[in-house]
């Protein structure tokens, strides 16, 4: 590992890794170092990097099993179920459904059962400003909340709705009611204790619309609060995406935002991998989940049906 260099990009998270060819079977000992960095800094950047859906796939799986998309199959790469493609692009004469995807803070999937553990997406085209993405510690934003109000939100369960996915409906009626189909509401813990860190995040974002026993008027200035508390300055760090560049974060304590800051005519294309959390919520509705579940594609009823069944263990 002698080229391999880690480097320190932003003061609440961000590293960026040179050094490394990611087209390439990586070492063990190299995945172990960079592991333990993705951990620590919990986004990673390996810029100029040469990969194709293949290569993107065989590098990220080394950080867990991949999803499939099958809660949002419109979005995937025609050659690979495992890749998402996120671009502005027409396609079949019309815009791409993901030409205005991840343009509120969120993280990735949380309206799911399964919440992505890991994203990583791989720059291919980009406009020519602008573009960028913007990640905040969540960690540091549940840390800095006052005690009183760390132990309230402890207690707390939130009710997590695609239907508050900024430009959802803008996708058209077919894609936007195929979306919520396939995603009824869930519910996950405010606060999530991460697997291998032991530590505390906040995982509240703008999909969020009420807390269990909360309606949605009393939750409403909490959820706001909490958004705006969680991406201030201080806990974020902005991507200015290069061709060739590699991001990869940890959903389970980041929150993200595309920025929807470019001119529209110019192309901006990235294929992306998520990796399948390692926890599960569960369904706000079980009956309408257990509904769906039969006319949903195979793939994304393999992951529904443990979520349901473990509502009756």
């Amino acid at each position: 590992m002698p080229n391999l260099t880690i480097q320190r990009v932003g003061h609440a998270c961000g590293a960026r890794v040179t050094g490394v060819d990611l087209s390439r079977p990586v070492p063990a000992d190299v995945l172990e170092v960079l592991r333990k960095a993705w951990l620590e800094h919990l986004v990673l950047v390996f810029p100029e990097q040469k990969l194709d859906p293949d290569s993107l796939v065989a590098f990220t799986r080394h950080f867990g099993e991949l999803d499939d998309f099958s809660s949002q199959p419109f979005n995937r790469h025609p050659d690979n179920k495992e890749v998402f493609l996120l671009s502005n692009k027409k396609k079949d004469g019309k815009v791409f459904p993901t030409y205005n995807a991840g343009q509120n803070w969120h993280t990735d999937l949380s309206y799911t059962t399964r919440p992505a553990k890991h994203t990583a997406v791989y720059c291919q085209e980009k406009p020519s400003v602008g573009g960028d993405t913007m990640f905040a510690n969540m960690y540091l934003a549940y840390e800095t909340l006052s005690p009183k109000m760390r132990a309230f939100l402890d207690s707390l369960e939130a009710v997590h709705d695609i239907s508050l996915v900024a430009g959802l409906d803008q996708r058209g009626p077919e894609v936007a009611n195929e979306f919520r189909r396939l995603n009824p509401p869930v519910v996950h813990p405010a606060v999530r204790l991460h697997p291998e860190s032991g530590r505390k995040a906040l995982y509240v974002n703008e999909r969020v619309r009420n807390f269990l026993g909360l309606s949605e008027e009393e939750s409403r200035p909490i959820v706001k609060f909490l958004c705006e508390h969680s991406v201030q300055p201080r806990f974020v760090y902005r991507h200015y995406w290069s061709l060739g560049d590699l991001v990869m974060w940890d959903n389970r304590c980041l929150v993200h935002l595309a920025v929807g800051d470019y001119d529209p005519a110019e192309i901006r294309h990235m294929i992306r991998t998520s990796g399948m959390g390692d926890y599960y919520g569960r369904y706000l509705d079980p009956e309408k989940a257990v509904a769906q579940m039969k006319t949903a594609p195979e793939g994304a009823a393999k992951v529904d049906r443990k979520a349901v069944s473990a509502l009756h263990d």
